[in-house]
C-alpha cells in the first residue's frame, strides 16, 4: 500500500471543499438587513448622513427604486445601506448612474466623501 503525501491530503482535501460549494452544500445564506432604523436610517432606506464624520443626521434617503443625482454633497459624509429583501444601491462618479459605480451592500456603512459622486441607484 502506497502512504499519501500531506501534499497530495491536502489537496484531496481542498479539491472536496471546492466540490461541496459547488453543490451548494456549504453555500451561506443571503445577507439579511436590519429590520430597524439605525442612526435615523429607517428600515427599508439607503441612506446619506450630513457631513461630518461625527454626524448622526441623515440628510438623503432613498426606499424606491431609481438613479438619483445628486446635489450639494460634498465632502465626507456616512452612508447607510439600510434596506431590505437584498436590493442594491450604488454610488456613481456621473450623473443618472454613468461612470464608475461602486457596490454597497445590505447593512453596510462607508464613511465617502462624496465630492466626486454625482448620483446613486436604487434597484431591487
Amino acid at each position: 500500500m502506497k502512504r499519501m503525501s500531506i501534499r497530495t491530503k491536502l489537496g484531496a482535501a481542498a479539491a472536496t471543499g471546492m466540490l461541496a460549494l459547488g453543490t451548494g452544500f456549504l453555500v451561506a445564506g443571503p445577507a439579511q438587513a436590519s429590520d430597524h432604523e439605525v442612526e435615523g436610517c429607517p428600515s427599508g432606506f439607503a441612506c446619506i448622513e450630513t457631513e461630518g464624520w461625527d454626524s448622526t443626521t441623515v440628510s438623503l434617503k432613498w426606499d424606491k427604486a431609481g438613479t438619483y443625482n445628486l446635489s450639494g454633497q460634498e465632502n465626507g459624509h456616512w452612508i447607510l445601506n439600510n434596506q431590505v429583501q437584498n436590493w442594491k444601491f450604488k454610488l456613481c462618479t456621473g450623473y443618472g448612474g454613468s461612470g464608475t459605480c461602486e457596490d454597497m451592500g445590505i447593512d453596510v456603512w462607508r464613511f465617502r466623501n462624496l465630492s466626486p459622486i454625482n448620483s446613486v441607484i436604487v434597484s431591487p
